[in-house]
């Protein structure tokens, strides 16, 4: 497999690669060092699989790419002088005349930083500059980062019969190991990788030659995994692979509720049993809903509820900002994330996961994001985007609503969504919980997405044909 990110917490990677293992596959998954530019290859081994971290560039390009991340700029410099100062006399001459560089090269590249900053902040404040960077940016990530870590993961992998790529930045380096020595190509594409995120906000002309680009990568691929339905069949056409599909979707495992509910949330919340509390968890990012949330908790409606923002991003501080709003009267709170295999457990101490996701993006009103079914797998109801992919598990299960969809955009709508479900009698709440559980354990499982996967592998990697004797 091949993961351009440190595969550490990365539950679809990981669950895939675990089941994989347990199917009698061997494993091993390529992927990126946590510090991008670190100077060798690092090692893990997890529940049977091995995770080999390649940096994203090694040698001049590794120099050329550190005074992006001054810190690691440090580090590197102080390894360098370290191993010089240990080999006399030629790393003492090495190091003598590295030092005068240094001190020659500083000013010039204090200057360069500090022009690069204001350009950055000319193109951050200009629309004009941001589109032209934003047209240009995929190249020089691509160039730089995507082609040189792909070189350096499929120079490391080893020989195999598949090789799974996942999401566009994956495929190059599994095209190349595969080309070594034959096998298939799995492309595990995660969402709509050319309507997600930054990309969705490049020019036209961009988006057009990145989905170019990945149509070209995916005709070597003989299967596509994706997330859903509605994400296959974007896909299909634009990629041209009308062939085999398989829909593996991000479920956790099944799971049950200790008998003495451990109050995890609660407790490090430090939210008493008979407050409501709502949450949403995962990446703390822009498009999430988070800013939505604490603006429908300041509504009438939601008087004295609590909600939790729990996970990991880059919004973390301005959270942490808008907690401390007076106004909230400290009832937001924002946690650290916690373990995938620990999840389940805190997300059932919540009265509601609430998961807003804003249509910003065709990606988006596509998703069926993870924390729609760890929140049924946990046995707790959702409040959640009105998209149709998402409707039709929320509203249109057999069973019967397994909580609420609304507007995302409007606070107003998120608020009395929110409270008509906590105002439920306790014996219809408990129905409903029951519900989410019985049809997270029926239809939303990883045990069900997993055997998809395994039969895929069977056809692609069959088991060879036994030695034994008629």
């Amino acid at each position: 497999m091949f993961v351009l990110n440190d595969c550490r917490t990365d539950a679809r990677v990981l669950r895939e690669a675990t089941t994989l293992v347990a199917a009698g596959h061997g494993v091993t998954v390529m992927a990126r060092t946590s510090d991008p530019y670190a100077e060798g290859v690092e090692r893990e081994t997890r529940d049977g699989f091995e995770i080999v971290r390649v940096p994203v560039a090694s040698g001049a390009l590794r120099w050329l790419l550190l005074p992006r991340r001054p810190a690691s700029l440090l580090r590197a410099l102080a390894g360098s002088a370290g191993r010089a100062a240990g080999r006399p006399p030629r790393g003492w001459l090495a190091l003598g005349a590295g030092g005068v560089g240094l001190v020659v090269a500083a000013p010039f590249a204090a200057l360069a930083a500090l022009g690069l900053g204001t350009l950055m902040a000319a193109v951050r404040l200009l629309p004009p500059a941001r589109w032209a960077w934003l047209a240009v940016e995929w190249r020089l990530q691509w160039r730089f980062g995507v082609t040189a870590w792909a070189a350096g993961a499929a120079a490391a992998a080893p020989p195999g019969d598949v090789f799974h790529a996942h999401d566009l930045p994956g495929l190059p380096a599994a095209i190349v190991a595969r080309n070594r020595g034959g096998g298939a190509v799995v492309y595990d594409s995660h969402e709509v990788f050319v309507e997600a995120g930054a990309n969705a906000e490049r020019p036209r002309a961009a988006r057009a030659a990145m989905r170019a680009l990945e149509r070209r990568l995916a005709d070597e691929a003989a299967a596509l995994v994706t997330v859903n339905d509605d994400v296959a069949q974007v896909l299909r056409p634009a990629l041209g692979m009308e062939g085999r599909t398989v829909i593996v979707r991000n479920c956790p495992p099944r799971w049950e509720p200790p008998v003495a509910d451990p109050a995890l949330l609660r407790l490090n919340a430090s939210i008493p049993a008979e407050v409501p509390l709502i949450l949403s968890h995962g990446l703390l990012v822009a498009d999430r809903g988070l800013e939505q949330i604490a603006a429908a908790l300041r509504r009438r409606e939601l008087a004295g509820v609590h909600a939790v923002l729990m996970g990991r991003g880059p919004l973390v501080p301005h959270l942490r900002a808008l907690a401390a709003d007076p106004a909230l009267e400290g009832r937001l709170h924002v946690l650290d994330a916690v373990a995938p295999e620990e999840l389940a457990a805190w997300v059932h101490g919540a009265d509601l996961v609430v998961t807003p996701i804003q249509p910003s993006t065709l990606n988006h009103r596509l998703s069926t994001p993870n924390k729609l079914f760890e929140a049924l797998g946990a046995g707790v109801p959702v409040v959640a985007s009105d998209f149709p992919p998402i409707r039709r598990i929320v509203i249109d299960d057999p069973d019967g609503p397994l909580g609420a969809v609304c507007d995302p955009t409007d606070p107003a709508a998120i608020a009395a969504t929110i409270r008509a479900l906590l105002d439920l009698p306790p014996t219809e709440m408990a129905d409903l919980r029951r519900r989410c559980l019985a049809a997270a354990h029926a239809r939303y499982a990883w045990e069900i997405d997993a055997a998809r996967l395994v039969a895929l592998y069977e056809l692609l990697a069959p088991p060879p044909p036994s030695t034994v004797p008629a």
